[in-house]
């Protein structure tokens, strides 16, 4: 009987989001047909802050579901100088497609509208693809290592993505999401990579130093997200049914660096191994972080002989 109640629980919670969904899609998809038909600066920016509020309502609107659905429990901790004017850039780890609606319930309306860096083939996604297309979200490509060995250039697909999706976000307060791991914390990745942190993937740096490069000193702040599911990472099917007892959450606000908004990254080696450092460090306190709210012993752990650093 349980199972069954959180199965009609999880199917109830699926109609809400996806009505939702297509509703506020719908208005996305109109305002974003002007926008394709007039793609001048003007219009964008009178355009682009009603995309953002539609977004925003959206969100709104899926926080009010999880209330209604969800018995979940919340525990979040800082952000409290966060303002909803001006442009953040927002890194959190990443464990679970639901990390997303975790971002946007403990952050909406207290910073800009989030916006994430996407892998391309994520635009195929039915109905959302296209709204995340709409909300200029950059669509970001993966190249393995072989590929980049055999064709460097490829190297700057991502930088240009970049900076082309930042020179949109200028128009209006955003928030630039990463999730600089790049990919979903599993034990088995954990392991192919080596990685040097206990809870925590290897970080990129790529994505999170060409945002510093093309918004520069707009940012106000880096707003670093630690989240934590005590009961495990939960699949999106799971948290519709109510599975998920509790999450939790830390927020801090850190300033930037102001040589990485205004350095080359690509071009300066010294530039580029500093960014790492402090990568690498942001790194360590986080992975200290989740240890602290797992109810793990304060410490940071080291796989012997395991390289460190951002990837």
């Amino acid at each position: 009987m349980r199972k069954l109640a959180q199965a009609l629980r999880g199917a109830f919670a699926f109609v809400l989001v996806s009505a939702n969904t297509l509703f506020w899609c719908l208005v996305l998809f109109a305002l974003a047909l002007v926008k394709l038909a007039l793609p001048f600066e003007p219009v964008r920016r009178r355009l682009d802050p009603l995309l953002n509020a539609v977004a925003t309502a959206w969100i709104a609107c899926n926080t009010g579901w999880m209330r209604l659905t969800q018995p979940t429990r919340w525990q979040v901790q800082g952000g409290e100088g966060l303002k909803p004017g001006g442009w953040y850039l927002v890194n959190a780890n990443h464990q679970s497609w639901v990390d997303i609606f975790v971002l946007q319930r403990v952050l909406g309306r207290r910073i800009p509208l989030l916006k994430f860096f996407l892998k391309q083939e994520l635009i195929y996604v039915p109905v959302i693809g296209l709204a995340w297309w709409a909300l200029d979200f950059p669509f970001m490509r993966r190249h393995g290592k072989s590929a980049l060995r055999a064709n460097p250039a490829l190297r700057r697909q991502d930088a240009e993505t970049t900076r082309r999706a930042c020179e949109k976000f200028a128009l209006a307060p955003t928030s630039v999401t990463n999730f600089a791991e790049g990919t979903r914390f599993t034990a088995a990745k954990h392991r192919g990579q080596r990685s040097p942190y206990q809870h925590l993937l290897k970080p990129k740096a790529g994505a999170l130093a060409f945002a510093l490069g093309a918004l520069g000193t707009r940012f106000r702040s880096l707003v670093d997200v630690t989240i934590v599911y005590p009961a495990g990472a939960p699949t999106f099917w799971d948290f519709l049914c109510g599975r998920v007892p509790q999450v939790r959450v830390h927020i801090r606000e850190l300033a930037i660096p102001e040589v990485f908004c205004s350095g080359d990254y690509e071009g300066d080696p010294a530039l580029r191994s500093s960014f790492h450092q402090w990568l690498d460090q942001l790194w360590q306190d986080k992975d200290r972080q989740i240890a602290q709210m797992r109810g793990e012993a304060d410490t940071i752990w080291r796989k012997p002989g395991a390289t460190s650093g951002p990837g």
